[in-house]
């Protein structure tokens, strides 16, 4: 069983100079879609499941489901990951299923809205990094808030984190890998007009951490998938994401670990209405969920060429939950 935390897997990307992508998952056909483009491009990979999934599955559900990918890709590491958990109640609660990894989005207030304070931050965030460690489960933070809101997550606005403010967090708080933000946005209205960056945020922001850094809200909602959408009946006008370009800079200049969950979300559904569509007899959920996995599958074996994760799965000798306890003793 290649179960790791998404410490090891981001460290070994930060050393490396490529990016991991964490893929969002809510049922089984998307978390196979994604351990089959793992394998087949032999790489490492992180599925992660928000607060919402994890409550839409009535928990062990989705739980198992992710604990059955790991046991059928014993040969890929592989991160269960909690996103977005804005307490330290989501975080145990992930742990004891099973998750190797946690984020604790102290950035904002519980109601998953309501931006936070520092001390806010820094206080719920600790408590978390101290049980998790102890555990040997890996922790992601978040510092700056970004635009957009999905899944019930999100402040609508954008606050660019703050460099030193950044640093004094990590020194602070112990986390293994720190969200930031530079201009990205949950969902598939990002912007009104094709985004820039604030690479010159992310390169001071590296130049202090020496932790991997991760990007939320950096699906890139591409034009062919909705226009896919609204060809088979869906309404989404004006959507837009982060260019691939974008991302990848981004990758360049020391982010390692890249949040997609809209594009997956929009492969599924531009694969179903295609064959309701088409075969408005159909009504087996096989036939409209296979073509949709099989598309969620092109769609990731894409990012996984993108964020340069290809080939990565066996650079390493993946570490356990009770190795990763023994190195945070230290």
């Amino acid at each position: 069983m290649a179960l790791v935390p998404a410490k090891q897997i981001l460290e070994e990307a930060k050393a490396k100079g490529y990016g991991v992508g964490a893929y969002n998952v809510n049922n089984m056909e998307q978390i196979q879609a994604i351990m089959e483009a793992a394998k087949e491009t032999q790489s490492p990979v992180i599925i992660q499941a928000s607060r919402g999934a994890l409550k839409y599955s009535n928990f062990t559900y989705l739980g198992y489901l992710m604990k059955a990918a790991v046991i059928e890709n014993p040969d890929i590491p592989v991160a269960m990951h909690l996103d977005h958990g804005n307490s330290l109640e989501s975080a145990v609660n992930a742990i004891d299923l099973g998750f190797s990894s946690v984020m604790i989005d102290g950035s904002l207030l519980e109601d998953g809205k309501t931006a936070s304070t520092y001390d806010y931050n820094v206080k719920v965030t600790k408590s978390v990094v101290e049980y998790a460690h102890a555990r040997g489960v890996s922790v992601e933070a978040e510092i700056g808030t970004l635009g957009g809101i999905e899944d019930g997550v999100g402040s609508g606005q954008i606050h660019l984190t703050d460099p030193q403010e950044a640093k004094k967090f990590v020194e602070e708080t112990g986390v293994d890998s720190l969200a930031i933000a530079i201009g990205t946005s949950h969902g598939a209205y990002k912007f009104k007009e094709t985004p820039k960056l604030a690479f010159e945020v992310l390169k001071e922001i590296r130049g202090l951490i020496n932790i991997p850094i991760v990007l939320h809200g950096a699906s890139s909602v591409p034009k062919e998938l909705i226009d896919e959408v609204n060809k088979y009946g869906g309404k989404m006008p004006g959507a837009q994401g982060v260019p691939i370009e974008q991302l990848q800079e981004s990758i360049k200049l020391g982010v390692q670990k890249i949040n997609v969950d809209t594009d997956g979300r929009l492969a599924i559904t531009a694969a179903i209405r295609k064959v309701f569509f088409e075969t408005p007899e159909k009504f087996d959920p096989r036939d409209y969920l296979a073509p949709a996995r099989t598309a969620l599958k092109n769609l990731i074996v894409e990012k996984m060429k993108n964020f340069g994760t290809i080939g990565h799965a066996k650079d390493y000798a993946p570490k356990s939950l009770e190795d990763m306890k023994k190195e945070y003793a230290k």
